[in-house]
């Protein structure tokens, strides 16, 4: 079994905001997303994702996130085409 675990960034066709998440299902994720199902982003989608990766485990990960919600981590989405 793949204990992957993802950060992802979403953006709203709504408003255009981002939303950055940590998931072991991304389909699923995306889908409770759009139907807002998810305290954080209801009543703000549509949801279309912009950007995952996949992360050895959690603790990478939930570092990885805090990274993309800082401002260096805003300038590498940017660079990277993705904000």
């Amino acid at each position: 079994m793949d204990s992957a675990i993802f950060v992802y960034v979403l953006q709203s066709l709504s408003t255009g905001r981002h939303y950055v998440g940590i998931t072991k299902n991304m389909d699923r994720r995306i889908g409770e997303h759009n139907a807002d199902a998810s305290r954080s982003t209801a009543q703000r989608g549509p949801w279309k994702l912009l950007y995952s990766e996949k992360c050895p485990d959690y603790v990478f990960a939930r570092k990885r996130e805090r990274y993309l919600k800082s401002g260096p981590g805003h300038v590498f989405l940017r660079k990277a085409g993705v904000a």
